[in-house]
C-alpha cells in the first residue's frame, strides 16, 4: 500500500483529447494561415527599404495568381527602432503558403527585390500564425490610424486557458473598433500570442484602454491572464503607403 501510494505521487492524470489545441482555438471552417515578418533595417536604408516594398508587395497582393493577401505593413514607431513589420494571409493554409513560395521563386522581379532587400537588413525573423476564433478577421480600414502590436510569450501549456479568458475579454475591447486581429504561433517562437489594435492616436489609445477598466469583469480577466505570461512586448506602428490597414 505504501509503495503504491508513493508511486501515485508521480502519476499525472492527462485529460484525453482527440484534437490539437490549435483546432480548438482557431476558425475550423476557414483554414487561413498568417505569416508575420519582422525586418530590422539599417537606419540609413529605411526610406529606400519602404520604397522598395511599396513597388513590389502590392503587386503580389493584387495578383490572383498568388493565393495570399497583404494584411498590413508598418514601420515601428515606438518599440524596436528602424523595424518593418509585414503581415500576410494565406487562404488555404499550408498548401497555399507552399504554392506562393514556389511561384515567387520563378518571379524575377521578386527575386531582385529579395536581393536588394537583403543589402538593407541587419536581421529578420518570421512566424507562422493561426487566428483565434473569437477575433474578427483583419479587413482593410481607412486611416489615419496608429497600430499597436502587443506580443505575449505564454507559459507552455496555457494557450487554451488564455483563449478561454480572451474569448470573453474581447467583448470589453470592441467599443471603438480598436480590435483588429488576434493570432497565436504555430512555427517560430511557440506559445506566442499577438494582439493587433488600431487607434486614432496615442491619446485615443490611452482613453480606450482606461475605459476598459470601467467595465465590470475586465479586471478579473487581467487578474487571471497576467500569471500566464512569461514576457510581453508592445510596438506602436505606423502604416506604410502600401498597407491595406491604414
Amino acid at each position: 500500500f505504501a509503495n503504491s501510494w508513493f508511486n501515485s505521487l508521480f502519476v499525472r492524470k492527462v485529460d484525453p483529447r482527440k484534437d490539437a489545441h490549435s483546432n480548438l482555438l482557431t476558425k475550423n471552417e476557414e483554414s487561413n494561415l498568417y505569416k508575420i515578418q519582422f525586418h530590422n533595417v539599417k537606419p540609413e536604408c529605411l526610406d529606400a527599404y519602404n520604397k522598395l516594398c511599396e513597388e513590389v508587395l502590392p503587386s503580389i497582393h493584387a495578383d490572383k495568381y498568388y493565393p495570399c493577401e497583404l494584411v498590413g505593413t508598418w514601420n515601428t514607431w515606438y518599440g524596436e527602432q528602424d523595424q518593418a513589420v509585414h503581415l500576410w494571409r494565406y487562404r488555404g493554409g499550408y498548401p497555399a503558403l507552399t504554392e506562393v513560395m514556389n511561384k515567387l521563386k520563378q518571379n524575377q522581379e521578386f527575386m531582385v527585390y529579395r536581393k536588394e532587400r537583403g543589402k538593407m537588413l541587419m536581421s529578420r525573423r518570421n512566424q507562422l500564425l493561426l487566428e483565434f476564433s473569437f477575433w474578427n478577421e483583419p479587413v482593410p480600414r481607412e486611416g489615419p490610424n496608429i497600430y499597436e502590436l502587443r506580443s505575449y510569450q505564454l507559459r507552455p501549456g496555457t494557450m487554451i486557458e488564455w483563449g478561454n479568458y480572451w474569448a470573453r475579454a474581447i467583448g470589453y475591447r470592441q467599443h471603438n473598433r480598436e480590435a483588429v486581429g488576434g493570432f497565436f504561433s504555430q512555427i517560430g517562437n511557440l506559445y506566442m500570442v499577438h494582439h493587433l489594435w488600431a487607434y486614432k492616436d496615442l491619446q485615443s489609445r490611452e482613453d480606450t484602454r482606461n475605459g476598459a477598466w470601467q467595465q465590470e469583469g475586465w479586471d478579473e480577466v487581467v487578474y487571471y491572464t497576467v500569471p500566464l505570461i512569461q514576457h510581453m512586448d508592445s510596438r506602436i506602428m505606423i502604416p506604410t503607403k502600401a498597407s491595406p490597414l491604414q
